[in-house]
């Protein structure tokens, strides 16, 4: 009995000492928030035509949305990174490598494309996704592909099949805004 009664003692310790890891101040949090750190970030092959899936952003912008499912990568530093092709309606096309982190909800430009394949590097810092902003597009990403109920993809094949279907299965309301 006494084996039973120091077991469960000893099992009744663990769960607090666990409990208590696991609960994080507001300051530890902003701690790692500040302390987190980008993984090196290797720029893509300039995005084909074959590999873009359109998706939809507002049905008030005149532009059209692509995003280059060969580019798409969720990595272990928590950012899904991407290729996003911007296609105005005269047909100019704006290319960006850019990433999302779920975790804080921003958005990174880490590469502008030019009209002869080559990147440029614009490594801009962490931007806030706003819902009604101009740039709807880091939104509708966001909300409606990588990071449903506010938890990121595990895999780029999870968001080229959210792309596929129109958002993901696990994405709340449809309306953007």
């Amino acid at each position: 009995m006494r084996l039973v009664v120091a077991f469960l003692a000893c099992a009744a310790l663990l769960a607090q000492t666990a409990a208590f890891a696991q609960a994080r101040s507001d300051w530890e949090r902003e701690q790692e928030k500040h302390n987190w750190r980008d993984s090196e970030v290797l720029l893509p092959k300039f995005p084909r035509t074959e590999d873009l899936i359109e998706f939809a952003v507002s049905s008030a912008g005149t532009f059209r949305f692509f995003l280059d499912r060969a580019s798409l990568s969720v990595s272990s530093d928590g950012v899904i990174r991407y290729t996003l092709l911007a296609r105005s309606p005269s047909d100019v096309d704006n290319v960006s490598y850019e990433g999302i982190r779920c975790a804080t909800g921003e958005y990174r430009v880490y590469a502008i494309g030019h009209r002869d394949g080559a990147w440029s590097r614009r490594e801009r810092p962490w931007q806030r996704i706003e819902p009604k902003s101009v740039k709807r597009w880091h939104h509708a990403l966001q909300r409606e592909y990588f990071c449903p109920q506010a938890l990121p993809i595990t895999s780029a094949a999870e968001g080229v099949d959210a792309l596929r279907r129109g958002r993901h299965p696990k994405a709340g309301n449809t309306a953007l805004d």
